[in-house]
């Protein structure tokens, strides 16, 4: 019996489209790195908004009785200037870092959710165009706190106070997608025996952080949905004339705003946690201590905000309870200070620049860290409340923090980001023109602020030295400013002419550096499994001993956390 042959099909070559390379791609990718990198450059766009607008500011300050801008124009100042700072900066250019490096140190393709990825971008610039459209009308002006009823329709009638709120909105929900994005891909999208462990210090940074915003920004949402409606649908939540209350703000903002603090500054603590390691040629000291004091200190960061309130009618009781929590929440941070410096300590330091940034930050931060103690004793408190040392203290914290370290993450991933080295040179002038112009700045504020000086203010008598110490101030100002632009001078440069940096020019310990910089596409051909904290020095061991032909260790031999990797 014959049997009927199947025809074979034919096949049809089909022409494959090449993807979009071209500027247009970046508007429609999901490819956390390029999502990555257009966070950090559009938030340093704002950066740079905000320091224009801190010059102008210490420009007003500079002289006693001066009358350089309106007292209108100086409330706009200092009100964009400190939004811009928080909302605009710092807490997106973490989540650009994160974007950008938290795949590739976990041993990830891509984030979880890539297109909620790559709306929380698009959420984020949109809060900004919002915002900064308000100077084409009148932009906001009860500071970047918007403390009731000076936010209230009858003392800031105009659209650009709505704008503050839509910014916060828009925003929020950026940074709650993001950190869901974050949570979900630390939790199900890591390497092969990356266990808990295991995680990269900057992971474990970036998943508290997520966390932390989790809770705090519903709060936040609440407190300025209330009062939108207040000023526009005849509500009364913050009108004591109506049964509201005013203190009722500043509860809601700061449960959500002293939480806010370490959302800004524990990824900077990852950045260091990671960089000290490398260039001190040594493990870093206490993992698992720096690991806890992280989640430790994202959990006091919720019992502290009523310090923020000192001087508000508060039961004696509270006000020691809080005392108290604000002293508690210092040791974790001074645990992960004691182990950064014995992570150095004796170690083959190699002074490179990112390196440099993170001893600068550890002095600064310290200093901001010890008038803090002193402002959360309450009677203290009670006297420099809302003066200068107030000023200098959260610069000291943020921009002395925050900031540094993101300067080090700059020059510590930016030959990883881009495949060119930038120049040690100019980031060693870049750093101290920074460090000095900063201590310049904000040093003498402190004395200020003893001296009587308020916070906040359009204009000053020549009283004491107060005329001496604010054009100190000023001059520093414009320093730190010359030491910024070096550095964005040296980021152009080295774009063009930059020593090609190859994949791992630093000996770095985590995954990132495992591949070709910058990165391919699928970031990983071959994902590595992980066997120690330190999963880079495995391969390069492994490498080592393939090279020289020498027998694999049996696991017996080989000590806890030198475990070698295959490649």
């Amino acid at each position: 019996m014959a049997t009927t042959v199947a025809p074979v099909p034919e096949i049809v070559a089909h022409e494959v489209e090449r993807p979009n390379e071209g500027w247009t791609s970046w508007f429609t990718t999901t490819d956390h790195k390029k999502i990555g990198i257009m966070y950090m450059v559009t938030t340093f766009a704002f950066f740079v908004l905000g320091g224009v607008e801190a010059l102008m500011i210490r420009l007003q300050l500079s002289v006693p009785d001066n009358n350089l801008v309106t007292p209108q124009v100086y409330n706009q100042l200092f009100t964009m200037h400190g939004t811009t700072m928080i909302f605009l900066f710092v807490v997106p250019f973490m989540a650009g870092l994160g974007n950008y490096f938290l795949p590739l140190m976990i041993g990830a393709r891509d984030m979880a959710f890539p297109r909620l990825n790559a709306l929380s971008y698009w959420l984020l610039l949109a809060g900004g165009i919002v915002f900064y459209a308000s100077i084409f009308w009148t932009p906001p002006e009860a500071g970047w706190s918007s403390y009731v009823p000076l936010s209230s329709i009858t003392y800031s009638p105009s659209g650009g106070q709505d704008a503050w709120i839509f910014l916060i909105h828009l925003t929020g929900l950026s940074s709650l997608l993001g950190a869901i994005n974050f949570y979900a891909t630390i939790a199900n999208m890591r390497a092969p025996g990356m266990s808990w462990g295991r995680l990269p210090l900057f992971v474990w940074a970036l998943l508290t952080y997520s966390v932390l915003l989790i809770f705090a920004l519903p709060v936040i949402a609440a407190a300025v949905t209330m009062l939108l409606t207040d000023r526009h649908f005849g509500t009364h939540f913050f009108d004591p004339t109506n049964g509201g209350s005013a203190l009722l703000w500043q509860h809601l903002f700061w449960f959500f705003g002293h939480p806010e603090v370490y959302i800004m500054i524990l990824p900077g603590f990852g950045v260091v946690s990671e960089i000290l390691p490398v260039f001190a040629h040594k493990p870093i000291f206490g993992y698992k201590a720096i690991a806890a004091s992280t989640v430790a200190i994202a959990f006091l960061g919720f019992l502290t905000w009523a310090h923020h309130m000192f001087t508000t009618p508060t039961p004696l009781v509270v006000l020691i309870f809080v005392m108290l929590s604000s002293f508690l929440i210092a040791v974790p941070t001074g645990v992960k200070i004691l182990n950064w410096i014995a992570t150095l300590w004796r170690g083959s330091i190699e002074f490179k620049t990112p390196l440099v940034f993170c001893a600068g930050f550890i002095a600064l931060f310290l200093i901001g860290g010890i008038s803090g103690v002193f402002l959360a004793v309450f009677p203290v408190d009670w006297q420099l409340n809302d003066t200068y040392f107030v000023v200098a203290h959260i610069h000291y914290v943020l921009m002395g923090g925050a900031v540094f370290t993101i300067f080090a993450a700059i020059y510590y991933w930016f030959p990883k980001v881009t495949g060119r080295m930038l120049s040690e040179k100019l980031g060693l002038w870049s750093f101290w023109w920074m460090f000095i112009g900063f201590n310049l700045t904000f040093l003498i504020q402190h004395v200020m602020g003893l001296d009587g000086m308020p916070r906040r203010v359009y204009e000053y008598s020549n009283t004491g030295h107060l005329a001496l110490y604010n054009m100190i101030s000023t001059v520093g100002a414009f320093v730190l400013a010359f030491g910024i632009l070096l550095t964005i001078i040296n980021v152009a440069r080295s774009l063009k002419v930059g020593v090609v940096a190859g994949p791992d020019p630093w000996k770095g310990n985590t995954l990132e550096w495992f591949m070709t910089s910058p990165p391919p596409v699928n970031n990983f051909d071959t994902i590595p499994r992980v066997r120690s904290v330190e999963p880079m020095k495995d391969i390069r061991r492994e490498i080592e001993r393939r090279t020289s032909g020498a027998p694999a260790p049996s696991p017996a031999t080989v000590p806890t956390g030198a475990r070698q990797i295959g490649v």
